[in-house]
């Protein structure tokens, strides 16, 4: 993202797990972790994801320690393609290695990632149970994502032609969750990045 960001290599349940972490910048003691999930691997997505970045710029900001990190068989990280399921494991090995202990976690996704963040919450023992999600673009009409908390944030555009908007108001409605649209946007928020960093940090800020 940044000459400051750090490469790690951890151990995951199919081999090593390539990860990118960013700090706030100076000597700033984070007020918390936050972990971003990546796009569909089938479909090209990686951790350098522009929407995975952007919410990483956005947590950096906020003064969170940020950490991203290939699913297996994408970049760096060994092991193949597991439809979902070990993906889910490979973020909670992640979240293991590199969470401080009692540290605050934020869980975020973008599409397949939504999927797998809102997966991964449910897993966390009570008390180390996540402070916040932030779902972007969810792939609610593929995967089986699943109920999140009221506080969630998730941000989804109008023109999603990927996932439509309709299937994340089915998913949302059954949970009384709000939705956050923007008005003619695509799955990939193309030309919009900055409007998407903008709505993460008014959400904390507000």
């Amino acid at each position: 993202m940044n000459p400051r960001t750090q490469k790690q290599v951890i151990a995951g349940p199919a081999g090593a797990i390539e990860c990118a972490i960013d700090r706030p910048v100076g000597h700033v003691t984070p007020k918390g972790l936050a972990l971003i999930c990546h796009p569909n691997p089938t479909q090209g997505g990686t951790m350098d994801n522009k929407v995975v970045q952007t919410l990483a710029r956005a947590f950096v900001e906020l003064g969170l320690r940020t950490v991203r990190f290939n699913f297996r068989g994408i970049g760096k990280s060994e092991g193949v393609w597991d439809e979902g399921r070990g993906e889910i494991d490979d973020a909670l090995a992640v979240l293991q290695a590199v969470r401080e202990p009692g540290e605050p976690v934020v869980l975020a996704g973008f599409s397949f990632g939504g999927f797998v963040a809102s997966q991964a919450a449910l897993r966390l023992p009570e008390a180390e149970r996540a402070q916040r999600l932030v779902l972007v673009g969810p792939a609610t009409s593929r995967f089986d994502t699943a109920p999140v908390p009221a506080d969630t944030l998730v941000i989804h555009g109008e023109q999603d032609d990927v996932v439509p908007l309709s299937a994340v108001l089915d998913w949302a409605r059954p949970q009384s969750l709000p939705i956050t649209v923007v008005p003619g946007v695509g799955h990939f928020f193309h030309g919009q990045l900055p409007l998407l960093k903008s709505i993460v940090l008014r959400a904390w800020l507000s």
